[in-house]
């Protein structure tokens, strides 16, 4: 007969073998269960099955991803359907990475665990993909249609004065802003599906007053007319008679510039048909009686400029008279002369 120490060693033994048993049995009841405090996405899957927590994970995540994103500016839209975006998660993978979670620790562990009430803190986040490419052509499309650009204030000269065309702001969509905003409503399913393309506006390079001070001085001459005239940030302030060049002997036409100034100016005889062969290169001390530059010189282009002539050559103002030059009395062009600086545009009609 056996002694009861080795009855009391047996039943133990028995009763360990019959609890290990039941925690074998009882954890591989719960292998293919998710613990609890295990979240996917910010959604708790914990005591789901496999096939049951992949199904709550689609409702709760895979859906809204799959909902068509709506860019809007004033009236416009323009969508991005999840299939044109190629959004996909990897859903089966998460919950399969939840299950291997929840087995983390041994046999006793786990069943402890779960007959406690435990908790495995685990949020894991599926991994969504998209393409980059279907998002740039949303925003291209987005761009084409808001986009403006900015207009240069421009300026043309004519016989009537310089005419301007105003500069007009430009219009541009924050892209990078907006890149981003799209990125993040395709990966998160409670962000929002529709969003609004932020613009700024785009100052142009050239406005209309930048153009007034580019053009703080201009001189129009009117051969027609027999008129010069002063523009100050492109307003007349003050009209002149003058004589321009006779037939042959044209004042040129176009737009030039002040290339220079000079008070009682040296003249140098020309290497024209009108100054003897044996004069041509002479020079004229300024203030000399023969000097026909009186007073004062603005040379425009090859020898063509604006001077004085002598008192008695004044009847010769408001007729074609010169060798091309534009030539103005002596007030006239004593007091042209502070108005006007080296580079000033002129413009001959």
């Amino acid at each position: 007969m056996r002694s009861r120490p080795f009855i009391a060693v047996a039943a133990l033994v028995a009763a360990l073998l019959v609890l290990g048993a039941a925690t074998v049995i009882y954890d591989r009841g719960r292998q293919d269960t998710i613990a609890e405090g295990v979240t996917v996405g910010g959604v708790d899957v914990g005591g789901l099955k496999h096939d049951a927590a992949a199904a709550k994970l689609r409702r709760a995540i895979l859906e809204p991803l799959r909902q068509t994103i709506v860019v809007d500016h004033g009236n416009q839209r323009w969508r991005l359907t999840a299939r044109e975006a190629r959004v996909t998660t990897n859903l089966d993978a998460t919950v399969d990475e939840a299950l291997a979670r929840s087995r983390k620790g041994n046999v006793l562990q786990r069943s402890y665990r779960g007959l406690t009430g435990g908790k495995v803190d685990a949020r894991l986040q599926p991994e969504v993909t998209f393409s980059d490419a279907a998002v740039i052509r949303l925003l291209d499309r987005v761009r084409r249609s808001v986009n403006r650009p900015a207009m240069n204030a421009t300026i043309k000269f004519a016989v009537s004065g310089p005419q301007t065309t105003p500069s007009h702001e430009g219009l541009a969509v924050d892209a990078t802003q907006l890149h981003r905003k799209v990125n993040a409503a395709l990966v998160s399913p409670t962000a929002q599906r529709r969003m609004s393309a932020a613009t700024h506006h785009v100052k142009p390079k050239v406005s209309d007053g930048d153009l007034e001070k580019q053009y703080d001085t201009a001189l129009i001459v009117n051969r027609e007319a027999f008129k010069l005239t002063v523009y100050k940030r492109l307003k007349p302030v003050k009209s002149y008679s003058v004589a321009i060049g006779t037939v042959g002997r044209d004042t040129p036409a176009g737009l030039y510039k002040i290339q220079n100034k000079a008070v009682d100016p040296a003249w140098t005889k020309p290497n024209s048909d009108w100054v003897p062969k044996d004069q041509r290169g002479d020079v004229v001390p300024g203030g000399d009686p023969a000097n026909p530059l009186k007073a004062r010189w603005l040379g425009i282009f090859d020898g063509a400029g604006i001077h004085g002539i002598d008192p008695s050559e004044y009847g010769s103002i408001g007729h074609a008279a010169s060798h091309g030059c534009v030539r103005m009395r002596i007030p006239d062009v004593e007091d042209l002369y502070p108005r006007v600086p080296v580079g000033a545009p002129i413009f001959i009609a």
